[in-house]
């Protein structure tokens, strides 16, 4: 038995039964079957029922905002645009999946040569509690498209919204068998990987676990897409808008509550302009409303979890210990639930918690430099490698550190890192490999095959 507990209250929401593995064998036996008759589907089948999903997503996405607040936190409105977001994907693979996977000509000795791809079968997708519908839609939509099924182990605090969109697939006409959610524990996953009828997983969340995964896949010698942990740095150049920097900064940071892998958590600024970006950072950040993820107005609501707002906290103490000055928050409120108030620590250099680590909550972390080159130099000193901004009003000066010298998946100049269904995404080193999104994305679980024909005869 798990259940779902209401981070703002603190109080139990519902109880699930866990899934046997047996059970569970079941499903994807089931999967595996329902799935030979999903890839003889045309791209034109397919979509349309990836846009019944996208109709659905949209008639419902005030019933998902509530969902996700209650289980997990999340402002409403930013709920609701996360159910409008997951609708634009699947309508784009919807619309860009047969260009994406369509036959590649390669001009060699045969009488035709060329790539064609087709789908692995059954995948297991093992997701996250932060954006419990996103996550999912970016993965399964080009799945879908590409003609797999999905088996989905979501995050236990998420287990109603992981059934909720179970039960919108099956609402739009995609086969029962094919889009299953499964309700199993963290030490039943390593057995449902080994299944025989799970042909690929994809894993959305903490390093530690995406080790765990790859490991237990490996060994299984089955193929991994891994979105881990980041720890993102903005580099604040000192031809920076500042105004523009800071706005952009704070919006990032305090996405979700600030529970985002891609959130910008190392604001890395130049002397010449610090002691101005931390004044405007720290203003904008008091400006923002904590409360109820209920209340449209909110800006900020409690974290997902106490032990995750706890471990969250020990990161802050560890920090201002070594030295950091936390010169906003800090200090856990005194209600039932898992709340933190929005923090900003300055000071910050190598070897706390706050320059090495993920902070995975309304944290922002400023770092000082000496010039361009420390900055980019800092930002890379990271084991993680997701995303990464540049702020410069001197564009080509920005695009190239962008392109060239920001160790990450992801580098935007003059904005913050998101992700864009036409975009590809993912992460280096210890963020992760593989890439989700944009045709890249919708490759990654396809076998690539060479078909090479020759006339007899010849």
């Amino acid at each position: 038995m798990i259940k779902t507990i209401n981070p703002a209250t603190g109080r139990d929401i519902q109880a699930f039964e866990l899934m046997t593995n047996r059970q569970v064998s079941e499903i994807i036996e089931q999967a595996v079957s329902a799935q030979v008759s999903w890839r003889a589907r045309t791209y034109e089948q397919r979509g349309k029922y990836l846009k019944k999903v996208a109709d659905l997503l949209r008639q419902k996405k005030k019933e998902l905002a509530e969902l996700m607040a209650e289980e997990m936190g999340k402002p409403l409105a930013q709920g609701e645009s996360e159910a409008e977001k997951c609708a634009w994907v699947c309508e784009y693979y919807a619309d860009h999946a047969e260009e994406f996977l369509e036959d590649e000509p390669v001009s060699t000795d045969a009488s035709r040569s060329y790539v064609h791809f087709e789908p692995l079968g059954v995948i297991l997708s093992i997701m996250p509690w932060n954006y419990p519908l996103w996550q999912v839609l970016r993965f399964s939509a080009p799945a879908l498209m590409a003609g797999n099924g999905v088996i989905l182990k979501h995050s236990e605090n998420t287990t109603g919204c992981s059934l909720m969109i179970e039960k919108i697939m099956h609402q739009a006409g995609i086969p029962a068998e094919l889009f299953r959610s499964i309700i199993v524990e963290v030490d039943q996953v390593k057995e449902v990987i080994e299944n025989k009828g799970i042909a690929a997983v994809t894993l959305t969340g903490s390093t530690r676990a995406g080790k765990a995964v790859a490991s237990q896949a490996g060994a299984a010698l089955k193929k991994t897409v891994l979105e881990l942990g980041g720890s993102d740095p903005y580099i604040i150049l000192e031809d920076a808008n500042l105004d523009k920097a800071a706005e952009k900064c704070v919006t990032s940071r305090l996405l979700n509550s600030g529970q985002s892998c891609i959130a910008a958590k190392r604001f890395v600024v130049v002397d010449q302009v610090y002691d101005s970006f931390v004044s405007k950072v720290k203003k904008l950040l008091s400006d923002k409303k904590i409360g109820d993820p209920f209340d449209q107005h909110t800006d900020v609501g409690p974290m997902a979890r106490t032990d995750l707002r706890d471990e969250l906290h020990k990161q802050v103490q560890k920090s201002t210990e070594q030295g950091a000055e936390c010169v906003l928050g800090g200090k856990i409120p005194e209600q039932e639930g898992a709340w933190y108030p929005v923090t900003l620590l300055t000071n910050v250099k190598k070897g706390m918690p706050a320059y090495q680590e993920e902070l995975f909550g309304p944290v922002a972390a400023v770092i000082r430099v000496n010039d361009e080159e420390e900055a980019i130099r800092v930002a890379n000193d990271s084991v993680y490698g997701l995303g990464g901004a540049v702020f410069s009003e001197d564009i080509e000066k920005a695009e190239a550190i962008a392109s060239e010298k920001l160790q990450a998946g992801c580098c935007f100049v003059n904005d913050f890192v998101r992700s864009d269904p036409r975009l590809p995404f993912g992460g280096l080193k210890q963020s992760g490999y593989g890439r989700e999104l944009s045709k890249y994305g919708i490759r990654e679980f396809v076998n690539c095959k060479t078909v090479y024909v020759s006339k007899q005869g010849d």
